[in-house]
C-alpha cells in the first residue's frame, strides 16, 4: 500500500507539478515531433503562397513556399531548425493548430491532446501590386511599401535582394542558412519594415504639414519670408540647396516643395518649433517603438531634444531623422486621406482550415494628423511636385498623382551612395475620392550613375500605383 501511495505521489508530481518544466525541457522532443506531425496552415495572398510537404522522416511535414522570394518580406520563414519569423512567427499557434480558438471542445482536446488542423492567415497583399513592386526594384537594394489610405491595408511589402524561405525550412538546410547569413547584401533583412534610412526631402511633406497646421504658413503661394542665404542658427554654416533656382528670397511654400529647397524648408521647421514638429512627426508613426502590423516595425526616429540648427537639418530629413519605408508610406497616405493616418494592416482575417472565420481585422485610426483643409493644401503641393517639379517621372496618364522626391546623403562626409526616395499617392483624374494607393520607395544602394529619388524611385512608385489604378 505504501509503495502504491509513493507511486501515485510521484506520478502526480511529474504529470501535474512538473508538466510545464518537462514540456519546455530542451531534451523533450515530443512537442517538436507533434508540431510537425500534420501540414501547417497557410498564408494567403489572393491564393495560398505557402504549403507543406511530407518528409518521410521523424518530423513528418516541412514548410514549402510558392514564389518564396516574391513574398519573403511578408511571410518570413518557418524552419524546423531556426524557428519562425514575420507572419510565420506571429501566428505560429494558429498555423500549427494549437491556438485555443481553433478547438471545438477545448477541455476535451486538452485532455486528449488532440491537435486541430492548422488555421490560415489571409493577408491584405495584392499579388499584382506585390509583383510590380518586386519587378520595379529588380536587382537594386531597396524596399517598397504600398498602403490603401482609407483603410491602412498594406497592398505590397517588398524588399530586395530577397531569398527563398523554403531553402531553410528543413532539418538538412544548414548550408543554405550559413550562406544567407554570410551574404554581405543581407537578403534576409526586411528593408521595408526592419531598416531605417534618412528620408531626405520626402520628410519635407511632414514639415509642410506642420507649418500649415500651425499657421506658420497660411497661403502656399505667398512668400514665406525665408531668408537667403539661410545660416543655421548658432553657426556660421549655410544650409545649401541642390538647385540654383532656390537661391533667392521670397520663395513660396509651393516653390520650395516643387524645387525641393532646403533653405526654405529648414527655416520653416525652425519657425514652426521643435514641439510642433515632433508632434507632427509622431502623427505619422515616428518615435513609435511598438508599431505592430502585426509584425513589429523598427522604430523610425525624429529627435525630441534638439537645438535650432539640428531642427533645421531634421526638418529636411537629415541629421538623426530616419524612417522605415512603411512609415513614409503612412506619411503619403495621411496626406491622401484628409489627414487621417490609418493603422497599417498586413492581415485581413484569420480562419480555421475549413474557412470558418476566427478573427476579422477592422480598419483602425492611428492619428488624425491634421484637418481636411491642410490636407488639401499638402496634396496640392505634392501634385505640383509631380506636375512641375522633381517628381515628373511618376506622372500617370489619366490620373492625378502627388509625390515628393528625396535624395538623402549618408556616410562619413556624405561619401556613401545616396539613398533615393519617393513617396506618392494616386487616383483617377477628376476623382474626389480618397486615393486608392499611397506608396513609399527607397533605393538604398544602386549602381546607377544618377542616384536621385526622381530618377530611380519615382518610376517604381509609378508602376506600383498604375497597377492599383488598373485593378
Amino acid at each position: 500500500m505504501l509503495l502504491i501511495i509513493v507511486l501515485a505521489v510521484q506520478g502526480t508530481r511529474v504529470q501535474v507539478f512538473q508538466k510545464k518544466e518537462l514540456d519546455q525541457n530542451s531534451a523533450n522532443q515530443r512537442a517538436t515531433v507533434q508540431r510537425y506531425a500534420q501540414p501547417r496552415g497557410n498564408l494567403i495572398a489572393g491564393q495560398p503562397v505557402t504549403g507543406s510537404v511530407a518528409t518521410g522522416g521523424r518530423l513528418a511535414y516541412q514548410r514549402t513556399y510558392t514564389d518564396g522570394p516574391l513574398y519573403a518580406a511578408v511571410t518570413g520563414y518557418s524552419s524546423q531548425i531556426y524557428g519562425n519569423t514575420q507572419l510565420e512567427g506571429v501566428y505560429d499557434a494558429l498555423l500549427t493548430g494549437t491556438d485555443p480558438r481553433l478547438a471545438g471542445w477545448a477541455v476535451w482536446d486538452a485532455i486528449t491532446r488532440h491537435q486541430q488542423p492548422g488555421g490560415d492567415v489571409v493577408t491584405t497583399i495584392d499579388p499584382a501590386v506585390q509583383r510590380a513592386a518586386m519587378q520595379g526594384l529588380g536587382n537594386q537594394k531597396g524596399a517598397v511599401a504600398a498602403i490603401e489610405p482609407a483603410t491602412g491595408r498594406i497592398l505590397a511589402l517588398a524588399s530586395t535582394p530577397s531569398y527563398d524561405p523554403g531553402s531553410i525550412a528543413g532539418t538538412t538546410d544548414q548550408a543554405a542558412w550559413e550562406k544567407l547569413q554570410a551574404d554581405p547584401d543581407q537578403p534576409m533583412l526586411n528593408r521595408a519594415l526592419r531598416q531605417i534610412y534618412p528620408p531626405g526631402s520626402t520628410f519635407k511633406v511632414v514639415t509642410a504639414a506642420a507649418a500649415l497646421a500651425n499657421g506658420t504658413v497660411t497661403d502656399i503661394q505667398a512668400p514665406t519670408g525665408a531668408p537667403y542665404p539661410y545660416v543655421l542658427p548658432g553657426t556660421t554654416t549655410t544650409l545649401n540647396n541642390d538647385t540654383g533656382a532656390c537661391n533667392q528670397e521670397g520663395l513660396s511654400l509651393d516653390d520650395a516643395m516643387t524645387m525641393s529647397c532646403n533653405s526654405v524648408m529648414g527655416w520653416l521647421g525652425v519657425q514652426t518649433g521643435l514641439d510642433r514638429m515632433v508632434a507632427m512627426a509622431k502623427n505619422f508613426g515616428f518615435d513609435d517603438a511598438k508599431l505592430d502590423i502585426p509584425v513589429r516595425a523598427a522604430r523610425s526616429n525624429f529627435d525630441t531634444d534638439m537645438n535650432a540648427s539640428q531642427l533645421a537639418l531634421s526638418s529636411i530629413g537629415q541629421y538623426n531623422t530616419a524612417a522605415t519605408p512603411l512609415v513614409m508610406a503612412m506619411v503619403a497616405a495621411g496626406a491622401a486621406d484628409n489627414g487621417q493616418v490609418m493603422y497599417p494592416q498586413l492581415v485581413d482575417r484569420l480562419t480555421k482550415a475549413d474557412g470558418t472565420q476566427v478573427q476579422l481585422m477592422r480598419p483602425t485610426l492611428y492619428r488624425q494628423a491634421f484637418g481636411p483643409g491642410v490636407a488639401a493644401q499638402v496634396r496640392r503641393l505634392m501634385v505640383d511636385v509631380v506636375d512641375n517639379g522633381t517628381g515628373a517621372n511618376a506622372q500617370i496618364p489619366g490620373a492625378e498623382v502627388g509625390g515628393k522626391t528625396g535624395t538623402a546623403e549618408h556616410g562619413v562626409d556624405n561619401t556613401g551612395t545616396p539613398y533615393a526616395w519617393f513617396i506618392a499617392w494616386a487616383r483617377p483624374a477628376g476623382s474626389t475620392d480618397v486615393p486608392p494607393v499611397a506608396v513609399a520607395v527607397v533605393i538604398a544602394d544602386s549602381q546607377a550613375s544618377d542616384v536621385t529619388g526622381g530618377g530611380l524611385a519615382a518610376p517604381i512608385a509609378k508602376s506600383v500605383m498604375q497597377t492599383v489604378l488598373n485593378r
